[in-house]
């Protein structure tokens, strides 16, 4: 079991729940689920050569599952945008839904050895946090995560990551967040 969901359990809802003046447990907010996107249209739009798409979509796969540990599911297109040169159905990228122990131990993961080995990182924005308590945060470079070598790959991705929050308002999220230490901007 990793140590965040035996923290949050143990610790965590009780400080929680102190802190907003709550009556019951199943009132404190709770982590849903971490969704990791990377998009990849930009990377296989335009040339008709498969095996370069090809190429990308399975770096990206590799990079998303060693991540997370589970196999990324392709996003396509819903439908044509001609300005993007963007057609109904193309592959425009790739992504992985974690839940339960997967998610308490890539969260753990991520805001103690991910985020400060982010160059000039100085915290996450408040405004990452939406009104429905859901937050945003965007990474310019995959070569953060120290589960991937930059000899592997031959391009560097931005991702995505969304943690989607069991709240009431956006003040509860921000104080689980704050009790589960996201570094967030002074």
């Amino acid at each position: 079991m990793s140590t965040l969901k035996q923290k949050f359990e143990s610790k965590i809802i009780s400080q929680v729940k102190k802190e907003l003046g709550l009556s019951n447990d199943f009132e404190v907010p709770a982590l849903k689920k971490v969704v990791i996107n990377c998009g990849i249209g930009r990377f296989v739009a335009g040339d008709d050569k498969k095996d370069q798409k090809q190429s990308v979509v399975d770096e990206v796969s590799k990079i998303l599952a060693s991540i997370s540990g589970q196999k990324p599911r392709e996003n396509r297109a819903q439908k044509s945008i001609a300005g993007f040169k963007l057609r109904e159905g193309d592959l425009i990228g790739l992504s992985v839904t974690l839940r339960g122990e997967r998610m308490y131990s890539f969260l753990e993961r991520f805001i103690n050895t991910v985020l400060p080995r982010v160059r000039d990182f100085r915290g996450i924005p408040d405004k990452s946090v939406s009104p429905d308590g859901i937050l945003n945060i965007g990474l310019k470079e995959h070569i953060v995560f120290p589960e991937l070598t930059g000899e592997d790959f031959r391009r560097i991705y931005g991702m995505q990551i969304t943690v989607v929050t069991k709240v009431v308002d956006r003040n509860q999220a921000m104080s689980l967040f704050k009790v589960l230490k996201v570094p967030f901007q002074k």
